[in-house]
């Protein structure tokens, strides 16, 4: 083993780790990659990876922290390059979802994929999927409150981007976001002119 290997400190072992971790279960699922081929990967001795995560769920679990974090980033960003115009901001989601399954390599949501396989024997795995998801729809009734809809569009709203990520990792279209803006705007539109109800 070289001495760089040997030098790394303990954050950057485990910033290895879980980049190798995130790509590999990406691509290949979660319960197809094992320790042996973590540790190839990573270039970190198996050693030193059960010292930092002494079980494969602990690297699960971190990996699905470190995919919340780049999803809640990206989509803010997106949404902040969007401009001050509540529609518009709304509907940069969709444009997000766009890049994103244009992307190489865009395998669907990280967090189905894992609740798809690690959820019903992982109540962790299940709870940590479950608290993204309400992440999501939390920051989608900010932005429709913000646009002066009904808060009842945020789940409308979610549930179309959602669809598209399914849809777009079964079909392989990013095709998918734009069939799913279109509809966001139909939604959009009609929630925004809806006059309030009288009770």
């Amino acid at each position: 083993m070289s001495s760089k290997l040997l030098d790394m400190t303990e954050e950057e072992a485990r910033e290895r780790i879980l980049s190798a971790a995130e790509e590999l279960y990406y691509r290949k699922g979660y319960a197809a990659v094992g320790m042996d081929e973590l540790r190839a990967a990573s270039g970190v001795s198996l050693r030193r990876l059960y010292a930092l995560f002494p079980a494969k769920a602990d690297i699960v679990t971190a990996v699905l922290a470190r995919k919340h974090g780049e999803w809640e980033s990206g989509l803010t960003g997106a949404v902040v390059d969007a401009g001050a115009d509540p529609r518009d901001r709304l509907l940069a989601v969709y444009g997000y979802l766009e890049d994103w399954f244009c992307s190489d390599g865009f395998r669907g949501c990280a967090f189905i994929n894992a609740f798809g396989e690690l959820g019903g024997t992982n109540p962790e795995v299940a709870e940590i999927v479950r608290e993204h998801k309400a992440s999501f729809q939390r920051y989608m009734t900010g932005l429709v409150t913000d646009a002066g809809a009904p808060a009842s569009l945020a789940a409308q709203l979610s549930i179309l981007a959602e669809g598209a990520q399914s849809t777009a990792a079964i079909s392989g279209d990013s095709s998918v976001a734009v069939q799913a803006r279109d509809a966001a705007e139909v939604l959009i539109d009609t929630a925004v002119r809806q006059p309030p109800a009288f009770s």
